[in-house]
């Protein structure tokens, strides 16, 4: 049996304001290496507070969250931001593009933050994450001359610029019409099946969800399916 690439133990997760409200209920979940997951649920079920917890940025919670293995409850914020950056990608809703670089500038900002390459071979690197895409030839061009879809898949090449152990997206296609949806969908599936990139998506489309290898189910804090 292989170790999970990620394992989420009984977390439990309050908000206080003014009193104190359990939001997520002994949640346990274990994601393997190559597994395209989902999480889908009604708004205000927990779903992106638990994506927060998982990806480390939240570390306010009960429970034990372990990456490759590793318990990351003991850790001190460096060493999360180590993890984050070596084995985590990130896509959100919105981009989060820096509109003064290129796409190829945006794309090699992780690694150079890394520093476990020379610059030389980080472009090189990004330049190839970008051909996976299908977007190499934007790679000269200011991130705010090119399209929403295109802006996404720039987005997720960042986000395997440092071969994460595992990429977690926030509602990716929520802000793209349905066309540039299915086609950031497609990279996901190509993604899994031709590089094993692990990925964990949060999503309220059932009809992405449905197309994936697992579903996550919450409800009111706690999952319901799995």
């Amino acid at each position: 049996m292989s170790t999970p690439i990620l394992e989420a133990r009984r977390i439990s997760k309050y908000f206080y304001d003014p009193v104190k409200i359990k939001i997520l209920k002994d949640i346990s979940i274990s994601i393997d290496k190559g597994e395209f997951v989902s999480v889908i649920g009604k708004s205000g079920c927990g779903k992106s507070t638990l994506l927060y917890i998982l990806s480390t940025m939240d570390t306010d919670f009960e429970g034990d969250l372990l990456i490759d293995g590793v318990s990351m409850t003991m850790k001190k914020e460096a060493q999360l931001a180590a993890v984050r950056n070596k084995k985590i990608g990130f896509v959100f809703q919105f981009h989060y593009l820096l509109h003064e670089y290129t796409v190829l500038g945006n794309v090699m900002l992780p690694a150079l933050k890394l520093n476990k390459y020379s610059k030389e071979e980080i472009e090189s690197r990004a330049i190839e994450k970008l051909k996976i895409l299908g977007i190499a030839h934007l790679a000269n061009k200011r991130s705010n001359r090119i399209s929403g879809g295109e802006k996404q898949r720039v987005a997720i090449a960042r986000a395997l610029i440092n071969d994460p152990h595992i990429i977690m997206c926030d509602e990716p296609t929520g802000n793209l019409d349905k066309t540039n949806s299915a086609l950031v969908f497609d990279i996901f599936m190509q993604l899994t099946k031709e590089f094993n990139q692990t990925l964990l998506v949060v999503t309220h489309d059932n009809n992405f969800a449905a197309a994936t290898d697992r579903i996550i189910e919450m409800e009111d804090g706690c999952i319901i399916r799995q």
